[in-house]
């Protein structure tokens, strides 16, 4: 084929092409249904027929692209027509010589995880292009936690700045407004629930993070909503927290605490536990498990604490032994602190979790309750599994007849 054919073909394919592309674009009438008020600079539009009676239309593109639009036409200050489309798009206008001279175009652009950015533009200028640059919000929710434990639960936000919240009571439950804070990518609050939280759903509401929770039937009556502010140093995050609290200020509870931790026994975190034990703790991560399990000024601290001697009072050596061979005794404060500061490496802590919760939870939130405890940062689906496997460790064992 000669070389000026071949201009001839791609001249044709570019042609066909041209119209199919425009197509792409989102189109939007933004015509009021009445037209402006005479003006005595109508008789001068013959001079420039092409400008004032010809279509009239802007395309509008955003950075990143896939922006809704909300577009609004203005006359007088008053708003005849509102349409909205998505970028990049083709708002058609009414020609200049129908329009008004104070006639203009309000285009504002939106997108999560955006500032928000608006722009007007006078419909009998020369203006046929607009692009808006959306800023990234400020602050971003990078994790999000529902630790519950003994008829108290604490929702937790971890975002990359210092946060400005406001919480807000509703019948159902309570509202949580995150400012100028976007959900991050990996954040999921689908799964969380507990005796107290039935759901807890995001939603981006322009450039706020509203995080709606909602209780379980009568579960918000006589319960107190508190907050307490904290910073996770060894991950340079801000931590909000949102806690739900007994108006008895949770005495009930603890005292049926103590008396489920008196109950465990020596076969609850030794022989075939410490199969479950075993498998669980190399399932998780061991850099989340500690902080998880490590004191951190969270209402769980106390029962953790607990927890931990009770561990070494159950263990056939009296003492709280740790995967490097070391071990602790429960009766010394020094000590207890010490094993507390490496919880994940507590052999049989695990299995002892398990037990306690066992006894204060009711079946169909023992699972939940157990992950708010130690893997917070786990998805619900990921921790059932890891669960799965560690129960069926330890009925192998069982099978086995070891451990018994």
């Amino acid at each position: 084929m000669r070389v000026r054919d071949r201009l001839a073909v791609v001249l044709a394919l570019l042609v066909v092409a041209a119209p199919a592309a425009a197509q792409e674009l989102d189109t939007v009438v933004l015509v009021p249904d009445e037209r402006a008020s005479w003006q005595p600079s109508n008789l001068f539009g013959f001079l420039r027929p092409g400008h004032n009676y010809g279509e009239r239309s802007i395309r509008v593109e955003t950075s990143p692209p896939d922006a809704t639009l909300d577009l609004f036409y203005i006359r007088a200050n008053f708003q005849k027509r509102y349409e909205q489309a998505d970028a990049p798009a083709r708002v058609i206008l009414p020609s200049r010589s129908e329009a008004g001279p104070r006639d203009a175009v309000m285009i504002r652009a939106f997108r999560e995880g955006y500032r928000q950015r608006e722009v007007s533009i006078r419909v009998d200028s020369g203006q046929d292009r607009v692009r808006l640059e959306l800023d990234p919000l400020p602050n971003t929710l990078v994790e999000a936690s529902l630790t519950y434990f003994a008829d108290r639960a604490s929702l937790a936000f971890l975002t990359k700045e210092p946060l400005q919240v406001r919480v807000q009571d509703r019948e159902d439950g309570f509202s949580v407004i995150l400012a100028e804070t976007a959900k991050g990518p990996d954040v999921q609050l689908d799964g969380f629930a507990s005796p107290l939280v039935e759901n807890v759903e995001a939603l981006q509401l322009g450039e706020d993070l509203l995080v709606q929770v909602r209780t379980r039937g009568t579960a918000r009556e006589g319960v107190e909503l508190r907050s307490r502010q904290s910073l996770d140093e060894l991950r340079d995050l801000y931590v909000y927290s949102v806690e739900l609290v007994p108006s008895d200020g949770g005495v009930a509870a603890v005292q049926k605490a103590r008396a489920a931790l008196a109950a465990i026994g020596t076969e609850e975190v030794n022989g075939c536990a410490q199969a479950f034990d075993d498998v669980l703790r190399r399932a998780l991560d061991p850099a989340s498990l500690s902080r998880a399990l490590a004191p951190q000024g969270s209402f769980t601290d106390p029962y953790l604490r607990a927890a931990m001697k009770r561990l070494g009072e159950v263990s056939p050596s009296q003492r709280i032994a740790m995967l490097d061979g070391s071990s602790f005794r429960p009766s010394s404060q020094i000590e207890l602190a010490a094993a507390m500061s490496q919880p994940g490496e507590a052999r049989g802590y695990l299995a002892l979790l398990r037990a306690f919760v066992d006894r204060l939870e009711a079946p169909e939130h023992r699972e939940s309750t157990l992950r708010g405890l130690i893997a917070p940062e786990v998805g619900t689906e990921r921790f059932s599994q890891m669960l799965s496997e560690a129960r069926a460790a330890e009925q192998r064992c069982r099978g086995d007849g070891s451990g018994s």
